[in-house]
């Protein structure tokens, strides 16, 4: 059976974003095979319509009916290739990716463990070039499998080309909506050596176990982040700002207690959660949109909220942060219109002052 014959119509996204905002697709469609691909992307294109690739959609601000083609990832399957001194593991891009680190431990393959309870898929991971605790996924990551709009043909990119920097990646740059993740390839060594300079990780002992940083790293995340079934929310809302060194000099003159952490190109980074808490945003709420109680970095849908309302939420953070520190926060999560990604500067505008 053709994959288009299972294209639906009109339906609802609020169950396919970790935010729960009502938002529906003009057509839409489960992706369970790569070679399906490219039938789709000829089906859109047929009749002009745009499309949109969402994973476990916790990474998404739906501002409006998305007038084209939603793709929900449901490949799956996983391969491993035992070498000399690693192991290399082939992940579809529809896998979750929290369940993905739990397995990997599982089977004694240690090196993600720092990274679970990061909500989305695989395949969402190299977009963003994911990241927690002290490390991010390029440190893991060999290859990136996808299917080009460009050559109508699948093409691998090796972990120098895919230009991961913080939270970035030519898949949100030069590639971006001109590729079809179908598959991500990792390179866990066997010479494993525990992640645990970062936070509360600290805390561990010497010989701590895989499974151990795992279970702390779960445990923090926990403990600071509301479940999006329970609390809809998109993880941490805001990248941590870069600043330069004068910058942060004259910060620290005036907040000693500031966390910061040294970052490329003689920047420092400084925790946007930080930011907002000292400013006692934590509980703001504007509609039905709120700062969390617990984690200043994440926005939640409190109560039936529109995407209006997180807007108006985000604005008024970014132009008190603004005001008190001079440092302009951008948007981790994307924002999405009828018609596809767009920039979060074109509805967001600048706070007052800002040049």
């Amino acid at each position: 059976m053709s994959v288009v014959s299972s294209i639906q119509s009109d339906v609802d996204l609020s169950s396919y974003n970790t935010f729960a905002l009502a938002a529906k697709a003009k057509h839409f469609v489960e992706l369970k095979h790569a070679k399906d691909i490219k039938e789709l992307i000829a089906w859109a294109g047929a009749k002009q319509l745009p499309w949109m690739v969402i994973g476990g959609g916790s990474n998404l601000l739906l501002l409006e009916d998305f007038s084209g083609l939603v793709i929900i990832n449901q490949m799956r399957g996983i391969e491993v290739i035992e070498n000399a001194d690693s192991y290399t593991i082939k992940a579809a891009a529809g896998e979750d990716w929290h369940q993905f680190v739990q397995w990997t431990i599982s089977q004694g393959m240690p090196g993600l463990e720092n990274l679970a309870l990061i909500p989305g898929t695989v395949g969402a991971s190299p977009v963003q070039n994911i990241g927690a605790y002290g490390v991010e996924l390029a440190d893991l990551c060999s290859e990136v499998e996808f299917y080009s709009l460009v050559t109508n043909s699948m093409q691998t990119l090796s972990k120098k080309q895919c230009e991961f920097a913080y939270r970035d990646s030519i898949f949100k740059a030069q590639l971006k909506d001109q590729v079809i993740i179908s598959k991500v390839t990792f390179e866990l060594s066997k010479s494993w050596v525990a992640k645990r300079d970062y936070g509360g990780l600290r805390l561990l002992a010497e010989d701590v176990s895989a499974q151990g940083v795992f279970d702390q790293v779960c445990k923090m995340r926990i403990s600071k982040l509301p479940e999006p079934k329970v609390l809809g929310n998109a993880g941490s809302f805001f990248k941590n700002p870069l600043v330069s060194q004068d910058h942060l000099s004259r910060l620290l003159s005036r907040y000693p207690e500031m966390p910061n952490y040294p970052a490329s190109k003689g920047q420092s980074k400084l925790a946007a959660g930080w930011l907002i808490d000292k400013l006692g945003l934590k509980g703001f709420s504007i509609g039905g949109a709120a700062v969390h109680q617990d984690q200043a970095l994440v926005l939640v849908n409190k109560a039936n909220a529109e995407a209006g309302d997180i807007l108006t939420l985000c604005r008024h953070i970014r132009q008190q942060v603004w005001q008190s520190f001079a440092v302009l926060l951008q948007p981790e999560v994307r924002f999405i219109k009828h018609s596809g990604e767009i920039e979060p500067s074109a509805v967001l505008g600048k706070p007052d002052a800002a040049e």
